[in-house]
């Protein structure tokens, strides 16, 4: 049966995309290439039991088979891009979702690039391979734009109808083409001026915050040094009305928006020649935030006449954001395996992670969390999950490290 969209990825952006979409009444088709992904189901899938039957009942259903997206008047690609060990965006799923969609591309179709990539993707990267694979062109006979996803993971004030969506098309007809799609979703649609000023304001965007944390990191081992309580300062300077923005430090800097670099545009080896220093030193700085904190936790056993090696040290809270269950570039794990390294014996709990590994072995879980607490040397508190209660673990452990601020005043050995 024909849809009105096609949501090409199912992964973080495109599964939250889908069933905002579906509960508007738009119908829905997710493809994902994954059959274990398209089946959105399993012990470990993105959806409880009865957040699947709710969306299938609504009229949502997913697929392998890429003939499907020949019948659908608008297709947003939600490919994932990951960053890899060089610092570079990896392109090679948005090619592949592409190169897919081409196949079955037609006339008056509406396409959509919602995944993060840099600028000038959407029309020297994207645009030639739809136009190859299909033997239509871009701007005159389908439309083509860019709308950065702007999902905010677990936030429960800001979703998808009440954030701005930001849209830049290949021509004034894409830009609305795509306009009139996201309207019926968001309370409020931006027109870029092209799809090279959507992708470099995601990029502002992700780079600002990733600066911004960097700051605030810097700031808590400056502070930590010199004997000053950073998060008095923060709650002191967050009262100022205006030229500030809080931000909080943490053991690093986790999920799916890494710091992008534009200087790296490795998709045609061209480079502008003007590298984003602040996003280098933002990513040196914040990268090293796990040996810091292990640091720290060396330096608390050593005062308490205690080696690391053998310490038995409890990790509370493993995923990269609170009261979520994605774990993607949390820093918890790069802990985990330090920590292995000085010869530490680990646990972890985390009410959203019920197994976890690192390095290929597992970690066991607590499964009385207050009785971990108290038996460990050490527990460190990595993410604050709203079901902890924190001044009950703060009684209960013999030495807490609370590495985001969220235990009262003195309860703590904070960040």
């Amino acid at each position: 049966m024909p849809a009105d969209l096609a949501v090409i990825g199912l992964g973080h952006l495109g599964l939250p995309l889908a069933q905002a979409a579906t509960t508007a009444g738009i119908s829905t088709l997710g493809y994902d290439p994954d059959p274990h992904t398209a089946a959105l189901s399993g012990a470990d899938g993105p959806l409880s039991a009865t957040e699947l039957r709710r969306l299938l009942s609504a009229g949502f259903r997913t697929t392998t088979d890429p003939t499907a997206l020949g019948r659908v008047r608008t297709a947003v690609i939600c490919a994932p891009t990951p960053l890899g060990e060089d610092h570079t965006l990896d392109l090679g799923c948005i090619a592949d979702a592409a190169r897919t969609l081409a196949a079955q591309l037609r006339p008056h179709t509406t396409v959509i690039l919602e995944s993060t990539a840099y600028p000038g993707t959407t029309e020297e990267f994207l645009r030639p391979l739809l136009e190859e694979g299909s033997g239509l062109t871009a701007g005159r006979d389908f439309h083509l734009a860019c709308s950065p996803g702007r999902l905010d993971p677990g936030n429960r004030t800001h979703g998808i109808a009440n954030t701005p969506k930001v849209i830049g098309g290949l021509t004034p007809a894409c830009t609305e083409a795509a306009a009139a799609f996201y309207g019926r979703l968001t309370d409020k649609v931006v027109r870029a001026r092209g799809p090279r000023e959507a992708e470099t304001a995601k990029l502002l965007e992700t780079n600002y915050r990733h600066i911004n944390i960097a700051l605030m990191n810097e700031m808590a081992v400056f502070c930590h040094d010199i004997g000053v309580d950073l998060w008095d300062v923060i709650r002191c300077a967050e009262t100022k009305p205006f030229g500030f923005q809080s931000f909080r430090p943490g053991p690093g800097v986790g999920g799916h928006a890494a710091p992008i670099d534009p200087n790296y545009l490795a998709y045609n080896g061209r480079s502008p020649g003007h590298p984003l220093r602040m996003v280098e030193l933002a990513q040196e700085v914040n990268g090293r935030m796990p040996r810091y904190v292990i640091q720290r936790c060396a330096t608390l056993l050593n005062h308490h006449g205690k080696s690391a090696r053998g310490a038995r040290v409890l990790l509370l809270g493993v995923t990269y954001k609170p009261d979520i269950a994605d774990q993607t570039g949390s820093p918890a794990r790069e802990i985990a395996s330090r920590l292995r390294e000085l010869g530490a014996h680990l646990t972890y709990h985390d009410p959203y992670v019920p197994q976890w590994n690192v390095l290929d072995r597992p970690v066991p879980r607590a499964d009385s969390l207050y009785e971990a607490a108290a038996a460990a040397d050490l527990t460190i508190l990595l993410q604050a999950h709203r079901t902890y209660d924190l001044q009950g673990l703060s009684v209960k452990a013999q030495l807490l490290l609370d590495t985001r601020g969220a235990t009262p005043a003195g309860a703590a050995h904070r960040l």
